[in-house]
């Protein structure tokens, strides 16, 4: 892990197309910092994407188990079409 310390203004660039601006440290505890990034990159609080991990999970597993009885209800069927024929 690196760690800088950077003064109110500062930059710090990561790649091309990430820049990290400090805005404002009050307390010296907190710290405002402004995030340029693409759109098309994700930029989260940890505690958001945290909870945006367990909802996609709970999808995920939501959509497998209709996806299971998708496929129960379907072999059913073709049972009850070859017992019949």
């Amino acid at each position: 892990m690196l760690v800088l310390r950077r003064k109110v203004g500062q930059v710090i660039q990561i790649n091309d197309n990430i820049r990290i601006i400090i805005q404002d440290v009050q307390n010296e505890h907190i710290v405002r910092i402004g995030i340029e990034a693409p759109p098309e990159i994700p930029v989260h609080r940890m505690e958001i994407y945290n909870l945006i991990q367990q909802e996609n999970k709970a999808a995920a597993s939501a959509g497998a188990l209709q996806w299971l009885k998708g496929v129960t209800h379907e072999s059913s069927s073709d049972d009850e079409k070859t017992a019949d024929e």
